[in-house]
């Protein structure tokens, strides 16, 4: 037995044992910041102001993270598809550090041919067009 507290008295008590269970993801979320390879702890700051500007940054990348995964894992339950997990498994939940992480190898480059300049994606992989395909239009122009 624990007791939770809050200050809102408007809450039930199901919707705070709710908040509390729900704690986790969050915690899950701050500790994708504190990842080593957000690369955070090598940036320095004394100045009140951009501490603040890098925390809020940080929170919209947290956001714009959580809110892409969301939007990816939520495609891939309506349409019944899957990608290759980490074990090389089909799972329809990947985590969006995972799908950066398949992404590692697509490059951008340019071919200059007297006038002309023509650039082109290589390594997109049929499963990368998919996820591209699942996010929608404005993620597939990207890679065109």
């Amino acid at each position: 037995m624990f007791v939770l507290a809050t200050n809102d008295p408007e809450l039930s008590v199901d919707t705070i044992l709710t908040y509390y269970k729900e704690q986790g993801k969050v915690e899950g979320l701050f500790r994708f910041i504190k990842d080593k390879s957000f690369r955070v702890a090598e940036i320095f700051l004394k100045n009140n102001s951009r501490i603040q500007a890098l925390a809020m940054i940080m929170v919209l990348c947290l956001f714009i993270n959580s809110m892409t995964e969301f939007r990816l894992r939520q495609e891939l339950a309506r349409s019944g598809e899957t990608v290759t997990s980490q074990t090389k498994k089909p799972t329809s939940r990947p985590t969006l550090k995972w799908v950066f992480f398949k992404f590692r190898r697509v490059r951008e480059f340019s071919i200059v041919s007297g006038n002309q300049r023509m650039t082109k994606i290589a390594n997109l992989t049929d499963e990368l067009r998919k996820i591209l395909q699942l996010l929608g239009p404005p993620y597939e122009k990207y890679y065109s």
